[in-house]
């Protein structure tokens, strides 16, 4: 890695925003919003942008692919994802269609983060029982490595019928597209993702980044014993970037609070104090301040891990697409140069 091969994109899981009046905006709007802000990271030199995957109340996004279509049709050069499509209760075989579906419209721009995912909705949704968890996951991600290759497939599991000398069409661009697997903290995901030929994408949501470094070194472990070529390493950690580092605080608290402690009720957490949102950015996962704040921390990270690849969740609850936006500039215009001239 250096400042020159270092990707640096942004992700959202299409928060239900806040107009400046205070009232929640429409899911539609919020959909094109999501739009805009994409266009906006292309126009101002992000590498990369992803989208979530959910399907509660407080998002819009339950459909990344069809989000990333309509930004790809609008921009020019900046890498269009997931982060993460739930591969356990969807398709493999739809999931590739999709993606390299969104590979063409985009000229061989799209890729694909794979994971459980963070919430459980989706299951009783689509008819997957949650006692069934694991072997889903990783029947399913055994299928789509499959079906990577873009040639015939046979395969057989026990949650779907066999295929026999199977092709799945359309074909990508370049014959297959870049494929990740997140990661929020399992050495046996660490192991699986290298086994399949996976990049490695850390969901570094809570505590230092630095305590992530016994994975990296599972992960190049595993690549070599498994006699495969070094593939990329990434990271996704929460952050908002705004001209100061007190206004960043100051902005982001309220809607990063929100969106904690409703997460927290349903997962038996206090509510998040002031005290624990500060101590968090200084010594934490959080990303938050001025660009010259949020670009040293970055460096911290991506040196710390060694990694090929950050991606800054800069969507945060409720924060208004004003400010979003705002942040997007900032991130593109001055964080980003900021970090490819610390670890050059």
């Amino acid at each position: 890695m250096t400042g020159e091969t270092l990707q640096l994109g942004l992700d959202t899981f299409g928060d239900v925003n806040a107009r400046a009046d205070g009232e929640l905006a429409p899911y539609d709007e919020v959909i094109r919003n999501v739009v805009a802000q994409g266009v906006l990271a292309d126009q101002v030199g992000v590498d990369a942008f992803g989208i979530g995957e959910h399907h509660r109340d407080d998002f819009a996004v339950s459909a990344p692919d069809m989000v990333l279509a309509a930004i790809a049709a609008r921009t020019e050069r900046i890498v269009l994802g997931s982060a993460v499509t739930v591969l356990s209760s969807d398709d493999p075989i739809r999931v590739y269609e999709r993606f390299a579906t969104l590979d063409g419209i985009s000229g061989g721009r799209a890729e694909i983060t794979l994971g459980r995912g963070s919430f459980t909705e989706s299951f009783p949704l689509f008819g997957y029982d949650l006692a069934d968890y694991e072997r889903l996951f990783s029947e399913k991600l055994d299928l789509f490595a499959a079906v990577r290759s873009e040639g015939a497939v046979s395969w057989e599991g026990t949650h779907r019928p066999p295929l026999v000398d199977t092709e799945v069409f359309p074909k990508s661009v370049r014959g297959s597209f870049p494929a990740w697997v997140g990661v929020g903290g399992s050495p046996e995901s660490v192991v699986r993702a290298a086994r399949y030929g996976f990049a490695l994408m850390l969901a570094v949501i809570g505590g230092d980044p630095a305590r992530f470094a016994p994975y990296v070194q599972l992960y190049q472990q595993a690549l070599e014993q498994l006699g495969r070529p070094r593939l990329p390493i990434g990271v996704h950690a929460p952050g908002f970037v705004a001209d100061t580092d007190e206004e960043a605080r100051e902005l982001l608290f309220p809607h990063f609070k929100a969106n904690r402690d409703r997460i927290g009720r349903d997962r038996g957490w206090g509510p998040v104090s002031k005290e624990e949102y500060l101590d968090d950015i200084e010594h934490g996962a959080m990303h938050v301040g001025s660009p010259e704040t949020v670009a040293r921390k970055i460096a911290r990270t991506v040196t710390t891990l060694e990694l090929d690849r950050f991606d800054l969740k800069y969507s945060a609850g409720t924060m208004p697409h004003e400010d979003l936006m705002k942040a997007i500039e900032l991130y593109g215009t001055k964080v980003i140069p900021l970090v490819r001239e610390m670890v050059g």
